[in-house]
């Protein structure tokens, strides 16, 4: 197939990127620059120049291309609303090119903000209609399977690690760096799911080629590190004081990070594993973390 991929010379993106070349499929990847589209050339993929913003673009892509995984996010976490607001409109306006052709759409998501009937979040919890909205992209994508798209949702685990990881956990880190400690909110026994780069990469490929309309789908492979074992990683390998913050004090230590670290998002993907015969296979979290690149910044 000849798939667009958004967000592809991202830190996701670009590993299914080389995920999809590798399995025969080719790529159409967004660029938002020269230098993106020089990265996607040297990659072995098509640039099409455009961004979120721009939704004549999207549909022009759209329409040259057999299907769409969309990886893209607007990560400003100042401008938060309006970056979920930017995202739920790139869906509406790829899914509309899509309509009637039951071409597959693939959404990415996370955790928070779902209902959980067990003890891990899974495949079958939906979002809690009370809680407003972290981002749009599951009910948006989801909205599309009446309009006859192959429209699923997947999951990703708040920690997606590897080599160039520039998410939460740097994120935590540099913060530790920064105060002098590394901390956790309470008693820190709150978790965070975890999923290596190239497990997720694959997972997005499997999703393309066997997932199912209205599915939801996990890419997860640690279902749940405490928020504590992770601070005290960083604090040996920083060598600064592991510590506790109050839920009152977090917003000072963690800035826009108070309201992520705080929360437990312990997810399964057993059911992914099953219906889609993908399985990880790359180091986890703690793993990656004892090896020390996330510390030689």
């Amino acid at each position: 197939m000849r798939i667009f991929v958004t967000g592809a010379t991202g830190f996701v993106g670009s590993a299914v990127v080389q995920e999809l070349l590798g399995a025969g499929h080719q790529v159409l990847g967004l660029a938002r620059s020269e230098e993106a589209v020089q990265a996607l050339t040297a990659a072995g993929a098509q640039a099409h120049r455009g961004s979120l913003n721009d939704l004549d673009s999207l549909q022009r892509a759209v329409a040259e291309t057999d299907g769409v995984i969309h990886c893209a996010f607007i990560h400003d976490f100042t401008q938060y609303a309006a970056a979920a607001e930017a995202d739920r409109r790139a869906i509406e306006a790829m899914g509309a090119a899509l309509a009637g052709s039951n071409r597959p759409f693939i959404a990415t998501s996370g955790f928070a903000g779902l209902t959980q009937q067990g003890e891990l979040l899974t495949e079958e919890d939906a979002r809690d209609a009370k809680v407003p909205a972290m981002r749009h992209s599951e009910d948006a994508a989801l909205a599309l399977v009446p309009q006859g798209v192959r429209a699923m949702v997947l999951r990703l685990a708040a920690s997606v690690h590897d080599a160039g990881d520039h998410g939460f956990v740097p994120t935590l880190i540099s913060i530790a760096r920064e105060k002098g400690e590394a901390a956790y909110v309470g008693d820190g026994h709150n978790r965070w799911p975890a999923v290596h780069r190239l497990d997720a990469a694959r997972l997005y490929r499997l999703a393309l080629e066997k997932g199912v309309a209205g599915a939801r789908y996990h890419g997860v492979a640690d279902e749940g590190i405490p928020i504590r074992t992770i601070a005290e990683v960083i604090g040996r390998h920083l060598g600064v004081p592991v510590v506790s913050k109050s839920p009152e004090e977090a917003g000072a230590h963690f800035g826009w990070m108070a309201g992520f670290a705080g929360l437990d998002l312990a997810a399964s993907s057993a059911l992914t594993q099953q219906r889609l015969g993908w399985q990880p296979t790359h180091k986890s979290l703690l793993a990656d973390l004892e090896q020390g690149d996330y510390f030689r910044h």
